[in-house]
This record gives C-alpha cells, sequence and structure tokens, in this order.
C-alpha cells in the first residue's frame, strides 16, 4: 500500500479522536465535579465488588479478616478520590493509615493500589520534590506486609512497587509536560494573534491618517483656488463679462479636477471586489504645471526657480508636491490682496532636495493650531527623515517662508 494513501486513510480517524479528546477536556473543565463523581463511583463500586464477591481473598494473606473492617477499608480507599486533584497531597497521607491497615491484617485489598492514582495527581499538579515522601508512603506498606507475613522475597515486593511508583510518575510527568508545551503554544498563538490585530489596527490608522492628509490637500487647495477666482469673477462681472467668464471656466476645470481625485481616492476605499478602481498615479513633479496654473489663475502670481535635475522616486515627489501646495494654499487663503509667491526648487545627488516657499503677504499667517495643514506637511516630511520650517519672513521682509529639505537617500 502507498504511504501516502495509508496515512490519509488514517488522518480522519486520528482527527475524530483529537476531537473527541477536546470535547471531554472542555466538559470535564466545565463540570469537574461530575467527572469526579464519575470516577471515584466506578472504583468505589469495583472495591465493593471486590469486598462482596470475595475477590480478595485470592490475594489475602489472612483468611478471617472481619467483614465490617474489609469494607472499611474498601471505602477508605476509594472514596477520597474525589478530591484527588485539588488535594492529592491530603488524600494520599488520608489514605496511608487504610494502607498499614491492610498490610497488618494481611487482607492485601487490591483497592490499595488506588494510591498509584495519587502518585499520578502528584506529579502532574505538585512539584516533583514532594514524590519523595509519596514513594514512602506507599513503600511503607510493603515492608509492613512483609515484616508481619513474610511471605515473598522483601527486596523483589520493594522493587515491583517501585516500578509501579515509577511509572505512575512517569506517565504524570509526560503528561504534564505535553500539558504545559500545549498551553506554551496556546499562549503563543493568543499573543500572535494580539500583536496581528495590534498590527491591524496601527496599519489601519495610519491609512485614516494618510487618508485625512490627501483629503485635506484635496479639498483645501481646490476650494482656496474655486474661491479665489469666484472672488475675481465677481468683481470682473460687471466691467469685463469676459473675464468672468474666463473665471467661471477656470472653477469648472478645478472643480473636475478635485472631483476627479476625490473619486480616485474613494475608489481605493471601496469594498466591492469588482468595481475597477481608478488607476491614476499620485501627483508628482510634472503636476507642478498645472498646479501653478491654478493658483495663478485664482489671482495669485507665482515665479519659480529652479536649481540642479530633479532625480526624486514618486514618493518623495509626491511630498513635494503636496508641501508646494499646501504652502500655495496658506498663501491663498491668509496672504491678502497683492501678495505674490516665489519657490525655489534645488535638487541635489541621491534624491535631495531643498524646497522653499516665500510669500510677500501681510494677511494672518497659518498657525499649527488651524488645521491639518501644517501638522501633515511635518508628516510627510518624516517619512523620508526631512526637516520642515515655517514661519514669518525676518525683518524687514513681510511675508511667510515655508523650506523642506529632505536629505540623501539612504541604501536599502
Amino acid at each position: 500500500m502507498d504511504p501516502v494513501t495509508e496515512d490519509r486513510t488514517t488522518e480522519p480517524l486520528t482527527d475524530l479522536a483529537q476531537r473527541l479528546t477536546r470535547r471531554v477536556r472542555a466538559f470535564d473543565r466545565r463540570h469537574p465535579l461530575l467527572w469526579d463523581l464519575h470516577f471515584t463511583g466506578f472504583w468505589a463500586t469495583a472495591a465493593l465488588i471486590d469486598y462482596a464477591g470475595g475477590g480478595w481473598q485470592h490475594n489475602a494473606h489472612q483468611q478471617d479478616v472481619p467483614g465490617w473492617l474489609l469494607l472499611t477499608l474498601s471505602l477508605g480507599f476509594s472514596l477520597p478520590l474525589i478530591w484527588r486533584r485539588t488535594h492529592p497531597g491530603a488524600v494520599l497521607a488520608a489514605m496511608a493509615p487504610f494502607a498499614l491497615v491492610n498490610a497488618w491484617t494481611g487482607a492485601a485489598l487490591q483497592a490499595a493500589l488506588l494510591q498509584l492514582v495519587l502518585v499520578y495527581h502528584l506529579a502532574l499538579r505538585r512539584a516533583l520534590r514532594r514524590l519523595w515522601w509519596a514513594t514512602a508512603l506507599v513503600i511503607t506498606p510493603v515492608l509492613v506486609s512483609n515484616f508481619r507475613h513474610g511471605e515473598g522475597s522483601w527486596d523483589q515486593q520493594i522493587g515491583s512497587q517501585l516500578m509501579s511508583v515509577t511509572v505512575a510518575a512517569l506517565i504524570g510527568v509526560t503528561v504534564r509536560t505535553r500539558r504545559n508545551y500545549t498551553e506554551a503554544l496556546e499562549d503563543r498563538a493568543r499573543r500572535l494573534e494580539t500583536e496581528r490585530d495590534q498590527q491591524a489596527r496601527l496599519a489601519t490608522a495610519a491609512e485614516r491618517s494618510r487618508i485625512a492628509r490627501e483629503m485635506h490637500d484635496i479639498i483645501g487647495h481646490n476650494l482656496s483656488v474655486i474661491t479665489g477666482l469666484a472672488d475675481g469673477g465677481r468683481y470682473a462681472a460687471g466691467k469685463s463679462p469676459e473675464r468672468a467668464a474666463q473665471a467661471l471656466d477656470a472653477i469648472a476645470t478645478t472643480s473636475r479636477q478635485a472631483l476627479t481625485e476625490l473619486r480616485r481616492l474613494l475608489d481605493v476605499l471601496g469594498e466591492e471586489e469588482k468595481q475597477q478602481a481608478d488607476l491614476t498615479p499620485q501627483p508628482g513633479l510634472t503636476d507642478l504645471a498645472p498646479l501653478l496654473d491654478g493658483v495663478r489663475s485664482a489671482g495669485l502670481p507665482v515665479h519659480t526657480r529652479t536649481h540642479g535635475i530633479p532625480t526624486l522616486p514618486p514618493g518623495r515627489q509626491l511630498t513635494v508636491y503636496r508641501v508646494i501646495q499646501e504652502a500655495l494654499t496658506n498663501t491663498l487663503k491668509h496672504a491678502g490682496p497683492d501678495a505674490t509667491a516665489e519657490i525655489d526648487l534645488a535638487y541635489g545627488d541621491k534624491a535631495a532636495v531643498t524646497v522653499t516657499i516665500t510669500d510677500t503677504g501681510h494677511g494672518a499667517p497659518a498657525t499649527p493650531a488651524a488645521g491639518r495643514g501644517l501638522p501633515g506637511m511635518r508628516e510627510r516630511t518624516a517619512l523620508y527623515g526631512g526637516t520642515l520650517e515655517a514661519g514669518p519672513r525676518p525683518d524687514p521682509e513681510q511675508g511667510w517662508r515655508v523650506r523642506l529639505h529632505l536629505p540623501e537617500e539612504t541604501p536599502q
């Protein structure tokens, strides 16, 4: 027979046995007293059958042991088993007088072997150092029986009893080791599951923060441009209808652009697998020209200077784009009329870049507490180990300055 086929035929039986074992253990954990009563009742019944049926006489050294004493010994060895799991040491000590009387009178009841159950539970639930005195309690009746009745070799009897105690203790240690190993695996699985959930929550929080930044950049900038265009169109409506129509066209273009970017961002969040998300890439350096055209059309003159050759990866390009976008949006909001802006782009080696955005405004400057703009820029900058400075220009110059510096990219 093919070994693989043979293994497959045994897998259902193994799985069935494991399921039954788990169910029995789960039931025992929920109703421990019920199982203890069944276990104790079984051995008490066996001990009484041995007493009532006269089976004890086949191993007895004395046949004239009183019936009441046999009944007492039978119950003394079996009934205390109900506490074997909670107090195994105390139960074994309580059985010791019955074991001594059993050995001294020569009754030699087989129920005395139930002491090995207590040895097993001691090895399973208590410190192993307790096995020494437990072994002494179990061996002492053997010595008493050999001294009292002198049947058989004492070393053979003691060796047999020691072997029984050793086997019971080894079974307890084996079960205990396996149980500890299983608990360690379950604890590790729980910790891994907890860590996985924590990582998922952290990833969710990071994604929410990223989406909030994107929403702020898209909505804040485009609405500022639309507001500027609308104000300009209103002033030009009476004197120059053509300029007003141009402003309305620019508003429509900016609105469509904002809707496209929002639709792309919301498509990423869609949960329907069959829905095709818009694959438009994130804005980069090539999108600066449309951005500046939109700002200029909103009434803010912008001049740019470029030094070096841009060799930035997409992530750094997005950071530069968003910082310029946010800085110009703040200028539109706070710089006041007749303000101008200037952008200085200096590209270095290994994707290093320095961007300085200044304006000549004299309105209320943007503050970190005013919204998510400046904190969002700093968060983007921190992703690449860069620095971001934002504040008023030094006297006697007026206006606001934002300076972004991204250092050289570290090879991975």
